[in-house]
Formats: structure tokens, sequence, C-alpha cells
């Protein structure tokens, strides 16, 4: 027995949220940071059910990718490489009290990977979300 409400399946009567197409600026400030100048390519969702997740997908300059990961969260870790999702050459998962989004964010937690395609190219993957 399937059936669809509105942005949701109904499977077996259970709600499975369904990701719906946001604009970018919204996403972004759920995790408090913005869209950094000259993004392109960019997609963005919303997804909500008990728990709101964001997420964000874009394309930037490689050469400011460093810098941009620096400020998204300041009093945090700086980027690296340690726990990034399979595939990403660099990342930003602010994940305690002292490192987690700003202060005013809607988001409890944010994660950041970035892949490189090629020498000029990143694209970066954006997700904040409620726990």
């Amino acid at each position: 027995m399937a059936g669809r409400g509105r942005g949701r399946r109904v499977l077996l009567g259970v709600a499975l949220a369904v990701p719906e197409q946001v604009p970018c600026v919204e996403a972004l400030e759920f995790g408090g940071g913005k869209l950094p100048q000259g993004a392109y390519d960019t997609r963005c969702t919303v997804q909500s059910r008990l728990d709101t997740s964001y997420a964000a997908e874009f394309r930037m300059p490689r050469q400011d990718v460093g810098a941009r990961l620096a400020k998204t969260c300041p009093p945090g870790p700086a980027p690296g490489t340690e726990l990034c999702d399979d595939g990403a050459d660099l990342c930003l998962n602010p994940g305690s009290e002292a490192a987690g989004p700003p202060a005013g964010a809607g988001a409890d937690a944010v994660t950041v990977n970035v892949t490189y395609e090629g020498p000029d190219r990143a694209l970066v993957r954006f997700s904040a979300f409620t726990v």
C-alpha cells in the first residue's frame, strides 16, 4: 500500500521524508554558512520528519576551498582528511559543542566534504542537520 502525501511517501502506513528542492541560501544558513562567491552548479535540498537535514552541493574554484573551509567554523578544527566521506580529498567535521555550527544556526551538526575535480575545480558537499 503505497501512496503519496505532500513531500512524503507513505509505505505500509509509515511516512518517509522525501528530499525537496530549496534555495541554497536557506540550506547553508541552516548550518551557519553562506554560499561562496564564484559557486556554480548549485543543488540544495531539505528532508524533514523527526529531524531536519539540509544538503547543498556546488562547485567552486579549487584555490579558494581551503580558506573557505577555515572560515566555516572558525573556533573549530582545521580542515583535514580525517573522517572524510569516501572519495573526498578534504573535509570539515565540527562535531562538538566547542566546534559545532555557529551560534544562531538551526543545525546541531555540519559536515563538509570536498572532492577535487582537476587542478581548477572542486565539488563541495555540505550537510547540516538536527539530531
